[in-house]
């Protein structure tokens, strides 16, 4: 690994995270797509709480932007994207389809997903021909996405249709009511990525670089889980990507980092107030989120709502350089209500409250009500402090 150790310490270490995330400093300039393209993914999920968690991030980062700007963005043929998996479902940049060839052939030497084909041979003729003779289509109109039961109860036309998108038969570039809408490669895709065939060492060396970039500062733990890889891909190529070693302050793994990542340090940055989604890519490896900010979250939409600590959707408050706490969204008619705010920091109310009120404006609620805040003491110092942002 050339270059000597780098030593950062914890502050350090959480400025170059934020700064590589457009999460420090200036707004990240180009919009939706540039800020894509320094982040490298965009994760997807279907709950919708003050908007998507896509909408989210582009609001984390580019400020009250119109949600058509960011929908338009990311969807439809004039877009340069598509959606694959990488650590989840996400909205990737165009020009990295050649980049994940490893996992389309992966998904071909496996012979099935987790769902299984019962006529595999029938049903992807089918799903071929219909999207070939009639052009993108959506599952429901293939024929229908569920039985009737549970979420994963699918159809065999959608288990089909998600199939040739793993193997990379079909494109996904485009979504309608959030419904994946399917095209063939061939048709969907420009000539120039269809015909690169990278190796499985060349993709695996193209996500580390850009993951590093993304991160600013990681673990090989946290560069194989941005993108879906597995330690032991990463350390196949790290040698080769040129990044820095690096030891930070508190940290047990060696991490690294790069000569373009540590110029923030040379740079004043202001930080900000905003609230975070969950599945932003800041976040969305807890692991990494608590030791970069000794700041513990966890998602509990999918836990019994008795045994809620924070709520369904609690989204944490970036404040300047730190997380400060956490705010459990949901809307009432023209009104948000945030219905939990933990402030586990001594300014923790001030960001919140100026939080609160930008991501009001950007949803065109008139209103903020606090219904409950940890600690209860600070009830009337977070609701102060909201009249007086809002007057």
């Amino acid at each position: 690994m050339p270059g000597q150790e780098v030593s950062l310490s914890a502050r350090e270490a959480r400025r170059l995270a934020l700064a590589a995330q457009a999460l420090l400093g200036p707004r990240a300039g180009g919009g939706p797509t540039g800020m894509l393209g320094r982040l490298r993914a965009v994760q997807l999920d279907t709950i919708s709480v003050l908007a998507r968690s896509h909408e989210l991030v582009a609001f984390a980062r580019l400020g009250p932007i119109g949600r058509p700007r960011i929908e338009g963005a990311y969807w439809g043929p004039s877009s340069a994207t598509f959606e694959y998996w990488s650590h989840a479902a996400c909205i990737l940049p165009l020009e990295d389809w050649p980049a994940y060839g490893f996992k389309r052939r992966a998904s071909v030497q496996r012979g099935r997903r987790w769902h299984r084909l019962q006529d595999a041979d029938r049903s992807c003729a089918y799903v071929r021909d219909r999207i070939r003779a009639e052009g993108p289509l959506s599952a429901r109109d293939l024929g229908g996405a569920k039985k009737g039961g549970p979420w994963w109860d699918w159809t065999e036309t959608k288990i089909a249709a998600e199939w040739l998108l793993d193997i990379g038969e079909l494109v996904c570039r485009q979504r309608k009511g959030f419904q994946r809408i399917y095209d063939l490669a061939e048709r969907a895709l420009p000539t120039h990525l269809l015909e690169v065939e990278l190796e499985d060492k060349a993709c695996y060396l193209r996500l580390v670089k850009a993951a590093a970039a993304a991160l600013g500062v990681a673990t090989t733990t946290d560069l194989a889980a941005y993108h879906g890889l597995t330690r032991q891909q990463v350390e196949q190529v790290v040698a080769d990507t040129g990044l820095l070693p690096a030891k930070v302050e508190g940290w047990d793994q060696p991490a690294f980092t790069s000569e373009v990542a540590l110029g923030a340090l040379q740079r004043r940055m202001r930080g900000r107030a905003v609230l975070v989604s969950p599945f932003d890519s800041l976040t969305w490896y807890r692991e990494r989120t608590e030791r970069v900010f000794g700041f513990r979250h966890r998602l509990e939409a999918y836990v019994p709502r008795s045994k809620r600590v924070h709520g369904y959707f609690s989204m944490p408050v970036l404040g300047g350089d730190r997380l400060v706490g956490l705010v459990d969204p949901g809307r009432l008619g023209r009104t948000l209500v945030a219905k939990h705010v933990s402030l586990d920091t001594k300014d923790a109310a001030g960001h919140a409250a100026a939080a609160l009120v930008q991501a009001a404006t950007w949803v065109a609620s008139d209103n903020i009500v606090v219904e409950r805040v940890t600690p209860p003491e600070r009830t009337s110092e977070l609701r102060g402090l909201l009249v007086a942002a809002q007057s």
